[in-house]
């Protein structure tokens, strides 16, 4: 299966389906999504954005823990990111985080192109990968804020459309 990864519009409506909890389940449910999103973020470590991250390798960890328990809650498992989110929709609440940094496109399929290569190791149906990442596909699109003209957006984000 070739992974897609569509254009970012800005201002563009972004519509997307969270992921099944059939990923969560499917995958191993908490230590299959931190050996996926450890094996991810090792990937991370050594592509053109590892600049976003810490670099000290505590500071690193801490990182991948932490969005590793988005990625559990996201995908229909125990609330573990909760408290994290002073009572914001989580994804909201990742989109906000990502104001903090100028992301670009180019950034976004780095990410999903270091996700695709951590995805392509996990042996569960295809179906079930293809429904997670077409969570990871359009959701991205909304932390992309900066733009090739120089211009910067930051996407409106409304639950429930």
């Amino acid at each position: 299966m070739s992974y897609e990864i569509s254009k970012v519009v800005k201002g563009e409506s972004i519509d997307f389906k969270m992921p099944s909890p059939e990923f969560f389940e499917a995958i191993g449910r908490e230590e299959g999504m931190r050996k996926l999103m450890y094996d991810f973020y090792d990937i991370i470590y050594e592509s053109d954005i590892a600049n976003f991250f810490p670099q000290e390798e505590e500071e690193f960890d801490e990182v991948k823990e932490k969005n590793t328990k988005f990625f559990i809650q996201i995908c229909g498992g125990p609330k573990v990111y909760e408290g994290q989110t002073d009572g914001i929709d989580l994804n909201e609440y990742m989109i906000r985080l990502h104001d903090d940094f100028s992301i670009y496109e180019k950034s976004r399929y780095e990410w999903l192109g270091c996700m695709e290569e951590a995805l392509r190791k996990v042996e569960i149906e295809q179906r079930i990968k293809d429904d997670f990442w077409n969570y990871l596909e359009n959701f991205s699109k909304l932390t992309v804020n900066t733009f090739s003209d120089g211009s910067v957006y930051y996407a409106d984000y409304n639950p429930g459309q």
